[in-house]
């Protein structure tokens, strides 16, 4: 479905939920049933036809029985297809699992929590590396058999929040399972999930067989309508989520949880994590492991995450297409609290839940996991880092005129990558300039620095260094497409991506 067209009926779904929102829920239950009763009906159909196809051959005593045989044998496939998605098995949430002899507190409140919820059992409660806290729910066998619920906490979001706003995320994400809309939400979410693993399935497998086409094309045309009705379900049960929250902390401590989670969340992930691996351009090995020092970067980092710029760049995003969780301006509204900056925490989440003995057991573990997976590409790049910095010494102290061309695009891209564009620029220009081109990895970085200096020459050179190296083509298209979006709007953008990739696979 072209995006224009989904948006749209996004949009129209939307108004029917918000005019009669028991009547759309109805709606999109009586589809994700319909799409059961269609696999259901397809599959009694074959049985039926082959059943029929033997009892007619038997009766009328002729030759009849290998062709309805052959008939039967080729309905095997579609029977195979429609039978694996009824015991599709998904798989589980991946966290180190923590038990309540570890974390006797937290299972505590857990227990509290459910009583004044009246909600499902927590059957696992998992520990991973994302900021972020979530409840998910896993059929035990496909379509059939009961589920497990899982609890999975992000270490990193234990250690940036207090323990009233982890419980408001908490309460927030268990508001999913219970109470009425609960238990449908949490229905169709799993069938939302276990529908797009069947077409995502079915679509690699597609070349395989008929029946693999077949259905995948009934996929193909069904699985969009039942995305953008069951997003527009899945935003609405998010707004009631959030009055779980606010029923069970409070709407200001739940505001204050909504904004300190988009704000360090970001933070976390565009300052933390690159300022931690910016060090192995000077050290093998980093001073301090990450979530060993998560609590300090956290609380020093508050004065470039908590500050009214970072937040008034927060209040302007607006709900998109790509997530179910509505912009934090009108989760904030709905709580009815006003705008209002988090502060500094005194005890963490960690601490005051799980334990200061657990916490820092977790710590380490997580810290070990996260060297023996990072180790190599570290200590890889830390030599890439010391040669070429070296190398970049040996050639900044000769006279550009001296240097061969080779060494001329060495030292460039050294500069551009080690020192500053504007350092790069020069030698860029003076490398173009010079008989014996082209030089595509050149163009492309002269380019690159021009766009960025919004200087519109740069799309020239960008275009050079595609029509001359056909590895560059995907990193132009999208240098561009950034530039044009910027400053020419979307059209100019799109037709400049669709030039590329046209480039690209003419090529090909």
């Amino acid at each position: 479905m072209d995006r224009y067209v989904y948006e749209g009926l996004i949009g129209r779904l939307e108004a029917q939920a918000e005019h009669g929102p028991a009547l759309f829920r109805t709606k999109v239950l009586l589809i994700s049933g319909a799409a059961y009763i269609a696999l259901f009906a397809t599959l009694a159909a074959i049985v039926g036809f082959v059943y029929a196809g033997f009892n007619w051959a038997r009766e009328a005593q002729r030759a009849s029985m290998i062709t309805v045989a052959i008939f039967g044998i080729t309905m095997i496939p579609v029977m195979f297809v429609v039978l694996r998605m009824f015991f599709m098995r998904l798989a589980p949430p991946e966290g180190r699992r923590i038990v309540r002899e570890e974390a006797p507190r937290l299972f505590e409140v857990l227990d509290k929590m459910r009583r004044k919820l009246d909600g499902p059992p927590i059957h696992y409660v998992l520990i991973d590396d994302r900021f972020n806290a979530a409840v998910s729910q896993r059929p035990r066998w496909g379509l059939f058999g009961g589920h497990a619920n899982y609890l999975i906490l992000g270490l990193p979001y234990l250690l940036g929040v207090p323990p009233n706003e982890m419980l408001a995320t908490v309460a927030h994400e268990y508001g999913h399972l219970c109470g009425h809309h609960g238990k449908i939400g949490a229905w169709i979410y799993r069938q939302r999930r276990t529908f797009g693993a069947l077409h995502e399935q079915v679509d690699r497998d597609r070349e395989t067989s008929w029946a693999h086409a077949l259905l995948a094309a009934a996929l193909d045309r069904f699985m969009p309508y039942y995305n953008a009705y069951t997003f527009v379900l899945s935003r609405q049960n998010e707004y009631e989520a959030d009055r779980t929250a606010t029923q069970l902390v409070g709407a200001d401590v739940n505001a204050c949880g909504l904004i300190r989670d988009a704000l360090l969340g970001r933070w976390f992930h565009e300052s933390f994590w690159p300022a931690i691996f910016k060090q192995a351009n000077t050290v093998s090995r980093p001073a301090m492991m990450p979530y060993t020092s998560m609590r300090t970067a956290f609380r020093a980092g508050y004065p470039e995450w908590a500050n009214p710029e970072r937040l008034a760049e927060a209040w302007r995003e607006q709900s998109g297409l790509l997530d179910t969780h509505p912009a934090l301006r009108d989760r904030v509204e709905a709580t009815g609290q006003a705008l209002s900056l988090p502060k500094p925490i005194e005890i963490t989440a960690a601490e005051a839940l799980i334990g200061a003995g657990t916490a820092k057991r977790l710590i380490q573990e997580f810290d070990t996991a996260w060297w023996d997976k990072e180790k190599k590409d570290w200590e890889a790049h830390h030599r890439y880092v010391v040669r070429s910095t070296q190398r970049l010494s040996e050639l900044n102290v000769q006279p550009l005129q001296a240097l061969a061309l080779h060494d001329l695009q060495e030292l460039a891209l050294l500069k551009a990558e080690f020192e500053t564009p504007k350092a790069a620029k020069t030698v860029l220009e003076h490398l173009l300039g010079q008989p014996g081109g082209p030089f595509p990895k050149a163009a492309y970085s002269y380019g690159h620095i021009l766009i960025e200096e919004k200087n519109e020459r740069g799309l020239e050179y960008l275009l050079t260094a595609a029509r001359n190296d056909s590895s560059l083509v995907e990193s132009v298209a999208g240098a561009g497409y950034s530039y044009l979006l910027d400053n020419r709007g979307e059209q100019a953008a799109q037709a400049w991506w669709d030039r590329l990739m046209d480039q690209e696979q003419f090529a090909n």
